[in-house]
């Protein structure tokens, strides 16, 4: 039997009629005390773009802005949230486990959290790694969230397949590089999320940018950008452009990013404010 594009396992085994289901019917419900308005996924097509920035970036954003956050580290491999928030405490478990909070008091869920060392490697195959991801979504206590970030990791693998199925998306948001390969790249996150019913808010360009220190002029390190022409082909907005930012690296280094001023994304910032004034 051939696989469904619904699910993620050997339908020809598992006695079920796949085709005929909703795809509303994956979705697995979260932690019986967790409390979520909105979920968004920051993902890619492809590694090497900043995406764990971006999304560390854009939860500082929101919570300066007033609202409970919370990053679920769904890159289980390349695991980088807890680090740029400062987060080293193994998460509680009590009657869930209990995420960790940063000092601006952002919950974080993260493979790293429950590692002896951080820097032990997860050498998982992809259904272990999948069904991490979904008990971080099920088995975790998010204490009234109004926006849970997702990150993803890069591609449209197993984890972005189990994200899209079994947390109830309300959107994603893409995040690119310059580069003219770019298009493709952001067609594949466009498409998957098509074939799976979920809204792109729009897109992000990270290292869109480097500011002279002298005389302030943008320059753009990796030639000119296809932004403008990749979003009105797909008809996405374009929700921000970040730049190479050295002192931003720097306080993802120390773990102390809620101490930049975050000024890149206030289109997205808008974008998820606009998801809750719908209610």
């Amino acid at each position: 039997m051939e696989q469904e594009t619904n699910c993620t396992h050997n339908c020809e085994s598992c006695g079920e009629n796949c085709s005929s289901r909703d795809p509303k019917s994956f979705i697995e419900a979260p932690h019986a005390k967790s409390s979520i308005k909105k979920v968004i996924a920051i993902v890619s097509g492809k590694g090497g773009v900043g995406k764990s920035m971006v999304t560390s970036t854009l939860a500082v954003a929101m919570k300066k802005a007033g609202y409970a956050v919370g990053v679920l580290d769904a890159d289980i491999t390349g695991p980088s949230i807890p680090k740029a928030f400062g987060v080293k405490e193994a998460a509680a478990c009590e009657e869930g486990l209990l995420p960790g909070k940063s000092n601006g008091g952002i919950q974080i869920m993260s493979v790293n959290l429950l590692l002896n060392d951080e820097t032990d490697p997860v050498v998982w195959r992809g259904p272990i790694l999948a069904g991490t991801v979904k008990q971080f979504w099920t088995d975790v206590i998010w204490d009234s969230v109004d926006y849970l970030l997702v990150d993803m990791p890069p591609g449209t693998g197993d984890v972005p397949l189990t994200v899209f199925q079994s947390l109830p998306l309300d959107g994603i948001i893409v995040v690119t590089s310059p580069q003219e390969l770019v298009s493709m790249i952001v067609a594949k996150a466009v498409n998957m999320a098509k074939m799976m019913n979920i809204p792109v808010l729009g897109l992000i360009e990270n290292m869109s940018y480097v500011k002279c220190p002298d005389c302030g002029k943008k320059i753009a390190l990796f030639g000119e950008s296809h932004l403008d022409e990749t979003a009105a082909r797909y008809k996405l907005d374009i929700l921000g452009r970040m730049p190479i930012d050295p002192e931003l690296a720097a306080t993802c280094d120390r773990g102390e990013i809620e101490a930049m001023e975050c000024e890149y994304l206030p289109g997205a910032v808008s974008a998820l404010k606009g998801l809750l004034s719908e209610e």
